[in-house]
């Protein structure tokens, strides 16, 4: 027996009782089997004095979750943190705006907790939860100088790279969800880049080719490459270290002075699915929330309804959820007021007004239509329901809806003569007027001769003259003219002069954003 002998050494100190022959082992339990009868073991021996822990080592960490959103936030802190003057200074201006922090921090109470979701689902820093505080003070409406625009400031290109779309219905640049998908997915691509999220963050404020630069640069030179060693604007020399306070002043606000608003750690919204086109007026009333709330968790929507084809879901308060769902299965009524409607050819506004059953006024109001321009056709424009146009706006028109403008032709008053043996019909058709319209501004009848020489008043369509401009002030001023008028307009080509300028206000742009002014 001495293999037993040698097995009960083994054991000895257990303190526990043999199984019997018909109770499985640990290992049975894993594999499905049971352990044969001739493998019971019995010591020999007396049990040895349990011993005691060693109270010396570190409990282990709790795994509750905490009921406050930022000590959530505080854990997940993972970047390595930047000391300098710089980051001083910031502090130091966040610390002397207690108001500004409060606002601040009020405002991403709504948009937190799904970021923090987010972020860890992807298992990233903590840190880059807390940028939009830098991009935009968390104000998902904020639009730059630059056109960056959302939480997130987007520029257009950007934006349009990461599947966020800009019509002129909606922009995802704005919309919570989608926006903060795309930042993440950017920042993300970014750090597998550099290898180094200070420098992602870098590229993501000045850009990557930027940042690239600047790196190969130093490279040459045989400097370092880290965030603090690169040469670049003080914008973006400013970025990490604005962040780093903000983070300095949520992980210890008691240090700073600062009070930051409770924010339970619990979805702040719910996301519903948008089955028919809804008038936001009706979708606020059934969920009893204000339009100014439902526009803020739903700040991409640009005109008074959701299509469901465009915008197939919003986000409403996590209660007002349950009451829209409750309300909207008993409505009887209409669910939506507005739709789109795609303009056939270039027309007038009062045409296209008139083909519509809208005034003039309304429909300019409400698709922002400046004034001595047509609607070019394709244009889709928003327009009040009726008989004929009563379906919900189709996904191709949800999606790429466009509205764009040409001078509209205005009717001028020109004096003309007329010639020997002529008449007011043939003088009406030598300019390309009816004979009605002539004898009605000259007070004639429509069948009168006229005397050789005789004046007559026309008014002839005459298009908006466009005023004259050098080539250097077309190119500074064109893209804000487009913008404000909407149109696509083409200037004229420019000097190889104004073309190196253009050029270097076109990578500026790209690479590096105006931020907005602090919110107040």
């Amino acid at each position: 027996m001495p293999l037993l002998a040698g097995l009960s050494l083994l054991i000895t100190g257990c303190a526990t009782v043999a199984p019997d022959a018909s109770s499985p082992t640990l290992d049975s339990h894993r594999s499905g089997a049971h352990a044969p009868s001739s493998t019971r073991i019995t010591p020999s021996g007396p049990l040895s004095t349990l011993g005691v822990a060693n109270p010396s080592v570190a409990p282990v960490a709790s795994l509750a979750a905490p009921a406050d959103l930022w000590e959530r936030i505080r854990r997940g802190f993972s970047m390595p943190d930047l000391e300098s003057d710089l980051v001083r200074d910031r502090e130091q201006w966040y610390a002397s705006r207690p108001d500004y922090i409060q606002r601040m921090t009020e405002r991403s109470s709504r948009y937190l907790f799904h970021i923090v979701e987010e972020i860890e689902r992807r298992n990233i820093p903590m840190e880059l939860a807390l940028l939009p505080f830098i991009e935009s003070a968390f104000n998902p409406q904020a639009v730059s100088s630059a056109r960056a625009a959302g939480m997130w400031q987007f520029m257009p290109a950007t934006g349009a790279s990461f599947d966020l779309k800009q019509n002129i219905f909606r922009d995802d640049r704005r919309d919570v969800l989608a926006s903060t998908r795309a930042a993440l997915d950017y920042l993300e691509q970014l750090h597998a880049r550099f290898g180094d999220w200070h420098l992602a963050l870098a590229a993501y404020n000045w850009g990557q080719g930027n940042v690239n630069r600047a790196i190969t640069k130093n490279q040459k030179a045989g400097l370092p490459t880290g965030y603090t060693d690169l040469t670049m604007p003080m914008e973006t020399r400013m970025y990490v270290p604005k962040l780093q306070a903000v983070k300095n002043i949520i992980a210890r606000p008691q240090a700073y002075g600062a009070t930051l608003p409770t924010i339970g750690n619990h979805p702040f919204f719910d996301t519903i699915t948008v089955e028919r086109d809804m008038d936001v007026a009706v979708i606020a009333r059934l969920s009893g929330v204000s339009e100014a709330d439902f526009r803020a968790l739903n700040p991409s929507l640009k005109h008074p309804i959701v299509m469901a084809a465009g915008t197939p879901t919003i986000l409403l308060p996590w209660d007002n959820a349950i009451v829209f769902q409750r309300n909207l299965a008993a409505h009887t009524g209409p669910l939506a007021s507005w739709t789109a409607w795609v303009v056939p050819s270039t027309m007038s506004v009062a045409q296209a007004a008139q083909r519509v059953g809208m005034s003039e006024s309304e429909l300019r109001a409400v698709n922002n239509i400046p004034p001595r321009m047509q609607v070019k056709a394709g244009s889709s424009l928003l327009v009040h329901r009726n008989d004929q146009r009563d379906r919900d706006v189709p996904e191709h028109v949800a999606d790429n809806a466009t509205l764009s403008f040409q001078p509209e032709v205005i009717l001028r008053r020109t004096v003309v003569k007329a010639r020997k043996g002529e008449t007011v019909a043939r003088l009406a058709s030598r300019y390309g007027v009816s004979p009605a319209s002539v004898a009605e501004w000259n007070k004639l009848a429509a069948t009168a001769a006229l005397k050789p020489g005789q004046k007559v008043a026309l008014m002839l369509p005459q298009r908006v003259a466009v005023a004259a401009v050098d080539r250097t002030s077309t190119t500074r001023t064109g893209a804000k003219a487009s913008a404000k008028t909407g149109s696509k307009t083409t200037a004229a080509a420019p000097t190889t002069k104004t073309k190196k300028v253009a050029s270097s206000r076109t990578k500026t742009e790209r690479s590096s954003k105006t931020r907005v002014a602090a919110r107040k």
